[in-house]
């Protein structure tokens, strides 16, 4: 994800308040920041280690706490075996510790009350983050805006946030979770086995009332493509998709 200019937002120091696993290779950590911060759902930070010979590195996630939701933000970070940042989070930081971090960042990839819906949103892999900021947002704000997310993930062990977004699924008060594991078969009889397509979108769309207002896609290149691809060939205009990608 790319990061607006240092300008626009300066470097503060945060403090790690708390650790959760949530798959094999996503660990969320909540960071408190030093001053005064508020986001919208669909932003991300960047984030800046400094090694004692003075070499920094930098990486740009996603925030998944809703706006309001408390003094820390939740980043969910996937360990990447060849990252410079991520195996320091998975192997290294404990509670307490400090980070540098800068934020928020982003304008285009944001999700607010004020913009009604019905919404579709498509995620793959860590690419729910984002999205899981938008659903977490209109339970916070208790709205009825209509919700679909359409989540693909390899293996039920890999489905970040899981348990939550069954639970708010369960709740049948107008936000619908569709599951799409690509690697094994489908746990629920309302998902899928199979990756992202036009007939698994059109199906989607049919869980809302009306046609989406808005669209939302986050994820790896090559899923973003394939899933605005889908989209498109299932009769949404290309106007109204918006699209975060990362990685190669």
């Amino acid at each position: 994800m790319s990061a607006e200019p240092s300008s626009q937002s300066p470097w503060q120091a945060a403090t790690i308040t708390r650790i959760e696993r949530r798959t094999p290779r996503v660990t969320s950590f909540w960071f408190r920041p030093s001053r005064p911060f508020t986001h919208l759902a669909g932003q991300h930070v960047d984030v800046r280690l400094t090694a004692p010979d003075g070499y920094q590195a930098r990486r740009s996630y996603s925030i998944a706490s809703a706006p309001g939701a408390g003094t820390a933000i939740e980043l969910a970070i996937e360990r990447l075996d060849d990252g410079e940042v991520s195996p320091f989070f998975h192997d290294v930081a404990a509670v307490g510790d400090e980070i540098e971090l800068r934020g928020p960042l982003g304008g285009h990839f944001i999700w607010e009350e004020s913009d009604g819906g019905p919404i579709l949103l498509v995620g793959g892999g860590s690419g729910v983050v984002p999205l899981m900021a938008m659903v977490r947002h209109r339970t916070l704000r208790n709205t009825a805006v209509p919700v679909a997310l359409v989540f693909s993930a390899r293996v039920w062990d890999e489905v970040i946030f899981r348990d939550e977004l069954i639970g708010l699924d369960d709740r049948l008060d107008g936000f619908n979770l569709v599951l799409t594991l690509t690697r094994e078969p489908a746990r629920r009889p309302s998902d899928y086995s199979r990756r992202v397509d036009a007939r698994m979108m059109a199906q989607a769309i049919e869980r809302l009332p009306t046609a989406p207002r808005l669209t939302y896609v986050c994820g790896s290149n090559d899923f973003v493509s394939a899933a605005a691809d889908a989209l498109i060939d299932a009769g949404i205009p290309a106007e109204i998709v918006r699209t975060e990608r990362y990685g190669v």
